[in-house]
């Protein structure tokens, strides 16, 4: 059984929201290109398929599902919220395979075909509601496949783990009624998008969100994270772990302010292998979320597929 497997479709980069945007297709060119270096020899690779609508229906309505469908124009652009969040003619395809990686992953690992997965796609999710397109997201893979793993695989604990440098409000958003369904989220706080307060817990305290100040810096975000994150999930037992895993609170980042470098990713991810391999048999599915330095995503992406590797960096 191959330590990690990949999942990644080549219509992902065909998702185009404009000049200059940060969301760009160079994004997920560092990230297959980081992967396709020889220190992951290792590593397993599949083509993402194309999700359903029913997997999508699982967190968002139908009318909003309709409205992205119908959006996506035949040339140009067409904003969903104002202008972060953009169609292009190849975006229905791209956001779909993001869909489908995300569950072809929890398919993966719950039937023993890898130990753990990462999902090498774009556009990001975790913004996204259930009846909107937001922050450079359209559908939130995330909590579609943890929806997924709970109905479809009738798991009855399902944690999300977001480490993004922005708030999954998207994710909260869909799960705060759900006490099957766990989010915990470590994010700057004041920024984009404003939610994320730690008094905002679920309905049954299955939202945990540790909001870090600008300038945080690896020591601060490793004390907050074994004080309040670890314990919590470790608490919820779950049955599978899926990672938000953003890289955009590393140093070099140009969106945001925290200070956190390559060592933090791969310390928080090892963190997380540990309490999966102790609850659930080591099952994760990491999808990618946002980084918008190429060097600070490269170095992330390349700390956390090492981790979920098992395997140390080489200096």
């Amino acid at each position: 059984m191959p330590p990690t497997l990949v999942y990644t479709h080549a219509a992902c980069l065909n998702h185009q929201p404009g000049p200059h945007h940060p969301e760009s297709p160079k994004r997920l060119d560092t990230v297959l290109k980081t992967l396709r270096s020889p220190e992951f020899a290792a590593l397993a690779w599949r083509d993402a398929p194309m999700g359903t609508v029913e997997q999508v229906q699982l967190i968002h309505r139908q009318d909003f599902i309709d409205e992205v469908a119908e959006s996506a124009p035949s040339h140009g652009y067409m904003p969903l919220d104002g202008g972060d969040t953009v169609m292009s003619p190849g975006s229905w395809e791209a956001v779909m395979r993001c869909v489908g990686a995300a569950c072809a992953g929890v398919d993966a690992v719950l039937a023993g075909e890898a130990r753990n997965v990462f999902c090498a796609t774009r556009p990001c999710g975790h913004h996204a509601e259930p009846s909107k397109a937001m922050g450079f997201c359209i559908f939130n893979q995330a909590a579609i496949a943890a929806a997924y793993a709970y109905e479809v695989h009738k798991l009855e604990r399902v944690a999300v783990v977001d480490f993004d440098v922005h708030h999954g409000n998207g994710t909260q958003a869909a799960f705060y009624n759900r006490p099957e369904l766990f989010y915990a989220s470590s994010h700057q706080s004041p920024l984009y998008p404003g939610t994320g307060k730690a008094a905002e817990t679920g309905v049954s305290h299955n939202v945990l969100n540790v909001p870090l100040p600008p300038g945080c810096d690896s020591q601060l975000f490793r004390s907050r994270i074994e004080l309040d994150m670890l314990p919590a999930l470790r608490e919820f037992n779950p049955e599978l772990v899926i990672i938000s895993a953003g890289f955009d609170a590393h140093r070099l980042d140009p969106l945001a302010a925290l200070r956190l470098d390559d060592d933090d990713f791969y310390w928080i991810t090892r963190e997380l292998v540990k309490i999966a391999d102790d609850t659930c048999g080591g099952r994760i599915v990491s999808i990618l979320e946002g980084g918008y330095s190429m060097e600070g995503l490269s170095g992330g992406t390349r700390a956390h597929v090492l981790a979920l590797m098992g395997q140390q960096p080489q200096r």
